[in-house]
């Protein structure tokens, strides 16, 4: 009925979630509010997990992507997990740090990280970091050098394979600002500098072909170029990588009509590539990561927000106009995301009406979604939109000085707050009279 398993209607006709009505959530929490079923998150994890130790014999780890959704509960949740962590700015270690990460499991990507932030990874420890040119090679190693110690670090690299996703979320090609390329012998040459530094100890390559994939074989296809490089640096340099980090990018449920392929069977089919290829080039294999971050975190959100006006324009469109809109989901104003949205109060009624659920901003983009199947609505109802655990939060903003919504955690249907509503004084809080 629902894309998540973990969305049902009670017997008052209202949508739970996690166990927890929807409904009595925004009378008690206000809207808008951003909604997480930690249960969910963790049963999220473990699948990835068990996948790692069915099909690579536990010798792999699987990272959260923070920039899903970060904040210091879920930092705690990926830790108890025992999972990883991938981040990619100061913040983001920060943020793990706060709650005594263990830095030995995170990975901190990035295309330009700043000097400063290089230096807090190797204060840290951090377990690899993830070098995405030659400029950041040889920041790091002069870093490294002037701190005494040596750099654990992964190669991004660019296979130049086309995922068949959004032009703007395709990451594995060569016209992409992330990575060294393969087909022009950048990413070898980077390789063989490498291995010469004193102060850099190049652990393993890493690759991501992109997001929203609901298809196998780019996975496997990309794995089988990764462990092709590795044979050749192993046959040309006489240096075997030892790690091999496989991305993300597996695809989730935002829409009735979307089947996302279940996560073993990723794990299956590119894990038999993998020591198949490994038999055959002579290496031993890898000890392999992957990156989940959506696939985790995205399912276990819903954002709640109350209905204002409704606007008919005849023969054209229905306007429903609700509190929040693109400072706390910008994905349909950026890539045209699709969403589905439910009557919180009247989930069990027919979804028979077509609306554009429009935000509140002083912007014609401003919208969550058109032609919505949803409830007859009208003021005051409250409208649940689906699957928004990753990438609303964490890509929110304060246009239009419009404050961040709270984050409410469920745990066994019991809620608590994870991030505070911001007030107006947030807003101003770093301005200067």
């Amino acid at each position: 009925m629902f894309v998540s398993k973990n969305l049902f209607v009670n017997e008052k006709g209202h949508l739970t979630i996690g166990g927890a009505d929807t409904v009595e959530l925004a009378k008690n929490y206000g809207t808008p509010l951003y909604v997480m079923d930690e249960d969910l998150i963790r049963e999220n994890c473990r699948s990835f997990k068990a996948s790692i130790d069915k099909y690579y014999g536990g010798r792999g780890l699987v990272c959260y992507a923070s920039k899903v959704f970060s904040c210091k509960a879920v930092c705690r949740i990926a830790m108890e997990e025992g999972i990883g962590l991938d981040v990619v700015s100061d913040g983001e270690l920060y943020t793990a740090a706060s709650v005594g990460f263990p830095m030995e499991n995170v990975c901190f990507h990035g295309n330009n990280k700043t000097d400063n932030e290089l230096i807090m990874a190797l204060v840290h420890n951090v377990g690899r970091i993830i070098v995405d040119n030659i400029f950041e090679l040889e920041r790091l190693n002069r870093l490294a050098e002037m701190k005494g110690v040596t750099a654990n670090i992964m190669f991004r690299i660019k296979p130049g394979i086309d995922a068949h996703t959004h032009d703007f979320i395709r990451t594995g090609q060569i016209d992409s600002k992330f990575g060294f390329a393969l087909e022009t012998g950048e990413a070898f040459e980077a390789v063989k500098k490498a291995v010469a530094l004193k102060n850099i100890n190049l652990v393993g390559l890493h690759c991501h072909i992109g997001s929203q994939i609901f298809e196998i074989d780019p996975f496997v296809l990309a794995a089988e170029v990764m462990v092709n490089f590795i044979a050749k640096i192993k046959n040309e340099l006489n240096y075997e990588v030892r790690e091999l980090n496989l991305g993300g990018g597996f695809g989730i449920k935002y829409t009735e009509d979307e089947n996302p392929v279940p996560y073993e069977k990723y794990m299956e089919k590119v894990s038999a590539k993998v020591k198949e290829l490994c038999a055959e080039q002579g290496l031993e294999q890898p000890f392999i990561l992957i990156e989940p971050g959506r696939s985790i975190a995205g399912p276990a959100g819903i954002t709640l927000y109350t209905v204002g006006s409704v606007k008919h324009i005849p023969n054209i469109r229905t306007y429903v106009s609700i509190d929040g809109g693109m400072g706390d989901n910008p994905r349909y104003a950026l890539y045209k995301s699709k969403y589905e949205a439910v009557a919180a109060n009247k989930a069990d009624k027919p979804r028979d009406a077509k609306i554009t659920l429009a935000g509140k901003c002083c912007e014609s983009g401003d919208l969550i979604g058109e032609e919505m199947s949803i409830q007859q609505v009208e003021s005051g109802d409250i409208i649940a939109v689906l699957a928004t655990g990753a990438y609303n939060y964490s890509m929110s903003s304060n246009y239009n000085r419009i404050a961040k919504p709270a984050v409410v955690m469920l745990k066994g249907g019991e809620p608590r707050i994870v991030v505070r509503r911001e007030t107006l004084e947030d807003i101003v809080r770093n301005d200067v009279d």
